[in-house]
């Protein structure tokens, strides 16, 4: 198998790619360049497509599919794809209409992965697999405790397949991923290479990760961008990572992640990089009883 479509076995017996291409692009975007970059990530070789309904590019995302389908580049069953369920639809009564709405918008069948955005009850996206909307669901931003409540609910079917968290060398999540691993969960990275400063949501005084002197002196040693690094260290750690640019040299640039290795030493100094940043903390949210980022992990 080519390594770049190397995958992992998600605990209902479905396998994820491990390298990902994120979607999401602020508002102020043309939309087109939503779809041009996924057409791009798709002829690249990227398998596996994170989306979601709160991004307002499904049209343009399932497009870009459905024409490299049309193409012949990919069959369907080629494309992981993962959506999530917004804040809106929380009600489990609004559950599967919320994905039924995401799958109109792509004009697709069915996602493989179908995400609670925001931490919420779990049970009426059993309903969307048992119905086979969604191949395999999990969660999003939930927190160990928050995890645990799902994983102890009575009568409960299906257990999250993964937990998609934001996860870079300054927030490298080392206790929630060990107890997402001893619960058979995979932890999924989104903002894997720091944030982008357009995103409205990150502070433009944050330190810039991919800048990281550290983080750039091991891009010289392996001769590899900073960029390269901060995934191959997630790989590494047995997380499944998200890669977003919508630059083409970057996309291209982002599969050889599977052409070299760091050391186990350069893994422990790239452990020593976390400072508990956090670019999305989604302060919006913070007066909910439900928001994730209060606890430790």
């Amino acid at each position: 198998m080519d390594p770049k479509y190397q995958c992992v076995k998600l605990n209902d017996g479905h396998f994820i790619p491990v390298l990902g291409f994120g979607t999401y692009a602020p508002p102020e975007d043309p939309k087109n360049k939503t779809l041009e970059a996924t057409k791009v990530a798709i002829e690249a070789g990227f398998r596996h497509i994170d989306s979601a309904y709160f991004y307002n590019n499904e049209e343009e995302v399932g497009l870009a599919i459905r024409s490299k389908i049309a193409e012949g580049i990919v069959k369907r069953e080629d494309i992981f794809y993962t959506t999530k369920l917004w804040c809106t639809f929380h009600r489990p009564e609004l559950v599967r209409p919320g994905l039924e709405t995401s799958l109109k918008r792509l004009q697709l069948d069915y996602v493989d992965l179908y995400l609670i955005h925001f931490p919420m009850s779990l049970k009426a996206m059993e309903k969307c697999k048992d119905a086979g909307l969604a191949k395999s669901i999990g969660v999003s931003n939930f927190n160990c405790r928050q995890l645990e409540m799902i994983l102890n609910k009575p009568g409960l079917r299906y257990k999250p397949v993964c937990n998609q968290v934001e996860c870079h060398p300054y927030l490298n999540q080392s206790k929630l991923l060990d107890f997402c691993k001893s619960k058979d969960i995979v932890l999924v990275a989104y903002c894997a290479l720091g944030s982008q400063r357009e995103n409205q949501c990150v502070d433009p005084s944050s330190l810039v990760l991919l800048s990281d002197p550290v983080l750039c002196a091991m891009a010289e040693k392996y001769k590899r961008t900073p960029a390269l690094i901060a995934l191959r260290y997630q790989l590494q750690r047995g997380v499944v990572v998200l890669a977003k640019s919508f630059n083409e040299k970057h996309i291209r640039e982002n599969l050889q992640v599977f052409e070299f290795q760091l050391s186990s030493e350069d893994m422990k100094v790239l452990d020593g990089l976390n400072r508990n940043i956090r670019y999305i903390d989604a302060k919006l949210l913070t007066s909910h009883p439900n928001y994730p980022f209060s606890d430790e992990y």
